[in-house]
């Protein structure tokens, strides 16, 4: 399987819709490594162009790849080996290009888009059918800013409640594991 996954924290909107960078939390960092594990995800990018964050990223994961937290924690540290901190989405883009030698589908997330490219089940038969790597990208604060919707190629049908359609606002953590699942799912 050739899915990635891309935890942007910037460029992002805030409230107001201005172009922000967004805190890396310490939650994400852990439950998006496990699900993107749990789900078979090469690589699971926390992507901040701010080195005191990228810093902490780094110190939070190598923690994990030290003998007594492996050995404490095993399953929490195979997770974490997913995780890599890296600058933007282009160089996340470049990445997966070097690794599998093609450009990878960039598909966006988010509640608030005015265009939908397909559902989950769509993008994986897309994906099958063009033998493609895929770039999973998932915003933080108040969702992706235009300079990353502009390089995508599908935007996935967002998660809706049958219950109440009037609200929308999940977790981070919780939209990747949704969407992992309706990918991946049994």
């Amino acid at each position: 399987m050739n899915y990635y996954l891309g935890l942007v924290h910037s460029p992002i909107r805030n409230k107001v819709g201005e172009k922000v960078t967004t805190s890396v939390t310490n939650l994400d960092i852990h439950d998006i490594s496990r699900s993107s594990r749990t789900f078979g995800i090469k690589k699971y990018f926390i992507i901040t162009p701010l080195e005191l964050q990228k810093k902490l990223v780094d110190e939070i994961l190598g923690h994990w790849e030290e003998d007594k937290a492996n050995s404490y924690n095993p399953d929490r540290s195979e997770a974490l080996k997913r995780a890599l901190t890296i600058e933007s989405v282009e160089k996340a883009i470049a990445h997966i290009e070097q690794i599998e030698g093609k450009r990878p589908l960039v598909v966006v997330t988010g509640a608030n888009f005015k265009k939908f490219s397909g559902t989950a089940l769509e993008l994986t038969k897309k994906i099958k059918e063009e033998n493609i790597p895929c770039l999973l990208l998932f915003g933080t604060g108040w969702g992706l800013h235009e300079e990353v919707l502009n390089q995508a190629d599908f935007f996935l049908s967002p998660i809706v409640s049958k219950v109440d359609q009037d609200y929308n606002h999940l977790s981070v953590r919780s939209a990747v594991a949704i969407y992992l699942d309706r990918l991946f799912g049994a």
